[in-house]
This record gives structure tokens, sequence and C-alpha cells, in this order.
């Protein structure tokens, strides 16, 4: 395997930016994924990766080698596409050997190679099968195996899962992430999937009008986002925000949210006051950071008495949503709370738990 370096890679189709300043090191055999919504560069920066797009400017190293003039044929790596492209005519062997019998290797070599690859991903039986006899996962399994016989000096993979059932998806998500560690493989894994992210890679870089606009560790992203776009973007319910001013009274400082206001730590008012752009700023919070109560909790404790807007059981945990003036706010709690529509409960947020948002420029302040 070899890491993969994009060096200030810019593309450009027409007027539509596609790759602005790209610059990348993936890691000899790391699991890293590109990850943003539709439109955001990310397939794009993969296909430059492959060959498949010519970058405008910029560097593509593969290893220690320049690869910018290499077709795709001679970079030695493999992808797995989205809709697999197996051929129909062909057996699950003769479709995994194929590359093989491309790069003229001995017969004998090619039928150890493909019957490592059947006994690697569990699908021995299958061999004499041809793709329409297959079911989604097996297909995908075929398409892995076809890029994994080659073992190249890196995997690109373009949101192989996407066709897959919910079911399938989550059982295959756990299979490639075990099959390429065990392999010790070098990915690039596109999705617009944040838990697929989330749950299979390394390090993740999130792509927004063909920028990264954070690169870092799951959780690194999902505690520290950069910005209110991959707050929003990162977790499943996404953060909840508030419009807040910042106000001072009897000496402590407050984020004025409407219906009432919060206490914020006098350290993070300073930073707050000397980084914001102005005295608006974004408050967030994630459900699971707000908690909810039906008795009322001790005058001590800062809290707030909110109506419930409608309430989501999850069976593993309740998603109770909340009217805070015209926002509605989503809390993930104990599914054990018995709370009903129109019920007033007592909220307060976990402190150390708060981001505040600059509200111009929507980069994290605290």
């Amino acid at each position: 395997m070899a890491d993969v370096r994009l060096v200030n890679v810019n593309k450009k189709f027409g007027s539509v930016v596609a790759n602005e300043d790209v610059n990348l090191h993936i890691k000899d055999a790391e699991f890293f994924t590109l990850l943003g919504p539709s439109g955001c560069g990310k397939t794009t920066t993969l296909r430059i990766i492959a060959g498949l797009e010519t970058p405008d400017t910029g560097e593509i190293y593969i290893g220690d080698r320049l690869v910018n003039e290499l077709p795709p044929g001679k970079r030695n790596i493999a992808m797995v596409f989205q809709n697999y492209a197996l051929y129909p005519h062909m057996t699950v062997f003769d479709n995994i050997a194929f590359p093989l019998k491309v790069a003229k290797l001995p017969q004998t070599e090619i039928a150890i190679k493909v019957k490592w690859a059947l006994d690697l991903l569990r699908i021995e039986e299958l061999e004499n099968r041809k793709p329409r006899q297959l079911s989604g996962g097996q297909q995908q399994r075929v398409a892995v195996g076809r890029a994994v016989v080659r073992q190249p000096d890196a995997f690109l993979l373009d949101e192989p899962l996407s066709n897959l059932d919910a079911l399938l998806r989550l059982r295959m998500r756990s299979e490639l992430k075990r099959l390429f560690r065990d392999i010790k493989a070098t990915v690039i894994y596109v999705t617009h999937d944040q838990v697929e992210a989330m749950t299979m890679a390394k390090r993740i870089a999130v792509m927004r009008y063909g920028k990264i606009e954070q690169l870092a560790t799951p959780q690194g992203i999902y505690h520290c986002p950069r910005t209110r776009f991959i707050a929003g973007f990162i977790g499943s319910p996404p953060m909840n925000f508030l419009d807040g001013t910042l106000t001072e009274k009897n000496g402590k400082s407050y984020i004025d949210l409407g219906p009432f206001s919060t206490e914020i730590p006098p350290k993070a008012a300073e930073l707050i006051k000397e980084k914001a752009t102005s005295s608006k700023v974004i408050f967030g919070i994630r459900p699971e950071d707000i908690i909810i109560q039906k008795k009322k909790v001790p005058k001590q404790v800062e809290s707030y008495l909110c109506e419930v807007y409608v309430v989501e059981p999850l069976g593993s945990e309740l998603l109770v949503n909340l009217n805070i003036g015209e926002n509605i706010v989503k809390v993930k709690t104990d599914p054990s709370l018995d709370v009903n529509i129109g019920e007033k409960i007592w909220t307060r947020f976990r402190k150390d738990k708060i981001h505040v948002f600059d509200s111009k420029t929507e980069e994290l302040i605290f």
C-alpha cells in the first residue's frame, strides 16, 4: 500500500469550482473519508486521484510517484463505484479475475488470487453465478473482490453502499471496515452519509463548495465543529441552533435567546467578546446535551420552562421536540420519560457542551 497526497489541487468545470486549493495527505493503510453534500467536490477529488479527471493546477502523488501524467491504468489504484459495474455475462469468478487476466498473469496465479478473494469475502459458493443471480450485497462483495484481488496501492470507493437497503448497509459498513483493516489497505472513501463517515473513517475531510472545511478525526469533528455548517451536517439529529445576543447584567455575561437568557462562564465570555464580529451570535447545543425533567430543579440551577411540541419514541431513546420561541429544539433523552404534547417541562443545558458561532462568519468561537 502507499500514502496519497494532493498538493494545491484546483479544478473548474466552466464557471463551476469543483476543487479549490485542495491539500490532503492520506497516510499509508489509513481509512480516509471525503464527506459532504451533493456538489461539494468530493467525487471530483476522487476522480482526480484516479486519473479520470485532470486537475487544472496542482500535483497528485501516490507513494513517491507524481502521477499527474499517468493514465488510470498506470496508477495502481482500484476503484469501486456506486453501481458496481459488474460484467453481466461473466461469472463471479471471471468478474474478479478480469483485471488479473488483463494484466496477463498466469492462470495458476489467477486462480490462487481469486480463491483468496472469494475466501476473504466469504462468497466461495457464488463463484459460478452471474451478477443477475446475486443480491445487492453479494454484488457489492464481488465488486470489492475485483478491487482487492489486484492488491493496489490504494482503494478508491465512491458511495459503494448507497444502493443497499438500510439493514444491509449497516452490516456492510462493519464488514468493509474490518476487511480493509485486515489487509492494511489505504482507502479513500466518498460518501454524503455522515453516519458512514463517522463509523468507518480514521479521519474525515468535510467538503463544501469545493473546499475542505474541516479535516479531523470523527470525534474531533463531532465535538469541535469548525463552522455552523459542519455542526449541522454531522450528528443525527444535528445540533440545535438559536440566534442569540451577548448581554451583561450585574457583572455576569449572558446570551439572550429570546424567551430566556443563559449565563456563560467568564473565560468563555472573554473569548467570545474577543473573537465575535458583533454582539450577535449563534448558540449551538446537541440534542443529547440538553437535560429535561418534569420536576422543577433547585433555584440555584439555571433552568427554563418549555412546552413540548411533539414526542418521537425511537425505542432505545426518546426525541422530545420543544418550543423555544419561534424555534423547535430537539432533545435526546431516556425512553422511560413520560411526556405529552403541550406539556410544560423543565429544561437546562450542559454548560460544558455549549457551542457559540459568529453570526456573520458562522465560524466557531467557543
